[in-house]
């Protein structure tokens, strides 16, 4: 199922990594694809409340886990701009759809970078 929030459609995510050369595109198009895999999953699933969205969050940190080792073998890294650049993703991501409490650390409670 495609997207339909159009303040996702119209998002670049990790828009401030693939300036960087440091970070391969190839990769960076995994992240972005994980962070529109939840945004399916949102829009999909409708979670009501905090909680129920970081079940899903959480879901989709452990897939960025998942990539570091992606990251390493093109001699790269997430490392802090990276992190930062990724929890503005997920950030972004919760607010698109209204859950302007979201807690950015709790979003991602589940990273290992």
């Amino acid at each position: 199922m495609p997207v339909s929030n159009q303040q996702v459609t119209a998002h670049a995510f990790l828009k401030g990594l693939y300036r960087d050369d440091y970070y391969p595109d190839h990769v960076l198009d995994k992240g972005k694809e994980i962070l529109l895999r939840l945004c399916e999953r949102i829009e999909t699933e409708r979670p009501e409340g905090l909680a129920a969205l970081y079940v899903l969050t959480q879901a989709a940190t452990e897939e960025f886990n998942d990539l570091q080792a992606d990251f390493e073998e093109a001699d790269s890294d997430i490392e802090t701009v990276a992190r930062e650049e990724i929890a503005e993703g997920f950030w972004f991501v919760a607010q698109a759809y209204g859950f302007t409490d979201a807690d950015v650390e709790e979003l991602i409670a589940t990273r290992d970078w």
